[in-house]
């Protein structure tokens, strides 16, 4: 017997799930990736682009999932085990991780899931759909700044991965592409050039919250 699997039997990889909207991905969303990766000794992290983001459709527009995805695949680059994903988008409509978890293990049965959370998700654990099915079929990992932990809802185990705190958002991403502003080195620079190919973020100051 090796690390707890019998002689013989397969050994599933451990793939780390990170959703997320990703209008526009930046280094924080990557920093987070590869802390998650190191620190639970994952196989890969696939940052799952959300198709239609049912929690963010009606407070904002979203930019379209196929500029969203190439951005993160841009994002990633040749990053080793830390992959785009486009599951959601390939199936189409409102964006649930339980179906997406789902979909993982219809692929391959011994897969060990981890759902990576960031600080804000995690506490808005309980909104999603069917969200005691998510903590069925995978680990929940929170990613959080070091420093006193998040409260988090006790029924559920959570791993922690302290990662640095890095001060940037999506939404300032866009406002400073609406505003005329540089984005540099909040993005890797493929993602820049990507928004600046694309025309994104720049012809309504103001809408993007």
């Amino acid at each position: 017997m090796t690390d707890g699997v019998e002689s013989g039997a397969k050994a599933g990889r451990k793939i780390g799930v990170f959703g997320g909207t990703f209008d526009p991905p930046h280094i924080g969303h990557l920093v987070a990736a590869v802390d998650a990766k190191e620190a639970l000794g994952l196989d890969v992290v696939l940052m799952v682009v959300a198709d239609v983001p049912w929690q963010k459709v009606d407070s904002r527009r979203v930019t379209p999932s196929h500029h969203r995805l190439a951005m993160t695949v841009a994002a990633v680059g040749d990053r080793e085990g830390i992959e785009a994903s486009d599951i959601e988008i390939g199936r189409g409509g409102p964006t649930y991780t339980v179906d997406t978890l789902a979909e993982l293990l219809v692929a391959d049965a011994t897969a060990e899931l981890f759902v990576i959370l960031g600080r804000d998700a995690a506490g808005g654990f309980t909104s999603w759909e069917r969200y005691r099915e998510v903590a069925e079929m995978a680990s929940l990992v929170v990613v959080d700044r070091p420093g006193p932990p998040l409260e988090l809802d006790r029924r559920f185990d959570w791993t922690r991965v302290d990662t640095p705190e890095i001060d940037v958002s999506s939404s300032d991403l866009r406002r400073r592409v609406a505003d005329g502003r540089s984005i540099d080195y909040l993005t890797p620079a493929a993602v820049v050039d990507y928004i600046v190919e694309a025309g994104l973020y720049r012809d309504t100051p103001g809408l993007y919250r």
